[in-house]
């Protein structure tokens, strides 16, 4: 349950959270044509604040609305500012993020007109372990779904598009209700995708593997984050199409994302994974990751945006 907070921006000004509200005939509400994007702020080591790789997220929010062929009507940089504005007027030394892209009431059937009402807003909020408190440390069971991941030509797949996302809730639903943490969809090929919200990676014979951004996944920037923090590890990083026995036999299982930030997989449809706990190498990149996005891993500024915490 998200706790409120004091304020969310919307269209270019703090809104108190109580008044940040849209018409019932909101086309985004219907149809589900909007993006959005899921960031995290941190409280570095120093004492300071920072957005992780924020102009990384904000991008990708411009190109999941373009490729909707909706015109954001602010700049990255505005973006950017808002989410800060937003963050520190709430008084947050760290937190989580959700700038989304919608269409307003202006048109109320499919088509959105030639002039769609593009509207914007950010929330704040405080989220723990987005799996459950004990995820980071002993690791999560999970199910492959019954749902299959979007054909890539059936939907934007490299989008963050709301509507994208009635496939992640078909599957976490099942998953939640049989039992398991989290449900790992596969695509319309029966080869792996990713989980409901989190991007997948495998560990064997000391070497990692990760579907490839062809396949039906979202270019994840937490995968990628990932993937960086490994080959400075000097392990090597296998992007392929890998099947439902890869998952099986692998030595390591675990997901990444913003939300997820790097959990351990123990089982899988019933079957323990490995020794049935973290592995060495998911151990120290989740380790690696939570000392970076603290400020404590040097050579990486440029990914971090910081701002001052002044509750208004």
């Amino acid at each position: 349950m998200v706790k409120k907070l004091k304020w969310i921006w919307m269209d270019g000004r703090l809104v108190p959270w109580d008044d940040a509200n849209v018409h019932i005939l909101s086309h985004t509400m219907h149809y589900g044509v909007g993006a959005f994007e899921g960031i995290r702020a941190y409280h570095h080591e120093d004492g300071r604040s920072a957005v992780f790789r924020l102009a990384e997220h904000t991008q990708r929010l411009i190109d999941s609305a373009h490729l909707l062929e909706l015109k954001v009507p602010y700049t990255r940089e505005q973006i950017d500012q808002a989410c800060m504005q937003t963050l520190a007027a709430n008084g947050m030394e760290a937190g989580y993020l959700r700038p989304l892209v919608y269409l307003g009431d202006k048109e109320v059937g499919v088509y959105p007109g030639n002039d769609p009402d593009v509207r914007l807003s950010v929330i704040a909020w405080r989220w723990g372990a987005y799996l459950g408190p004990e995820a980071l440390e002993k690791g999560i069971r999970v199910k492959i779904s019954t749902w299959t991941k979007h054909h890539v030509n059936a939907l934007l797949v490299k989008g963050k598009i709301c509507g994208h996302y009635v496939n992640s809730v078909l599957a976490k639903v099942e998953a939640k209700r049989e039992g398991f943490d989290e449900g790992i969809l596969l695509d319309h090929c029966g080869y792996v995708a990713e989980g409901s919200g989190e991007n997948l990676f495998i560990v064997k014979n000391g070497e990692i593997f990760t579907p490839d951004l062809s396949s039906s996944i979202l270019g994840g920037i937490t995968r990628d984050t990932v993937i960086t923090l490994a080959k400075a590890e000097g392990i090597k990083v296998n992007e392929v199409r890998m099947g439902r026995s890869d998952l099986y036999l692998a030595d390591e299982v675990f997901f990444s994302g913003t939300a997820a930030e790097v959990t351990p997989i123990y089982e899988i449809d019933r079957r323990q994974v490995g020794a049935g706990k973290a592995g060495p190498i998911t151990r120290m990149l989740q380790q690696k990751y939570m000392k970076l996005v603290a400020g404590g891993v040097q050579g990486y500024d440029k990914w971090f945006s910081f701002y001052t915490p002044k509750e208004i």
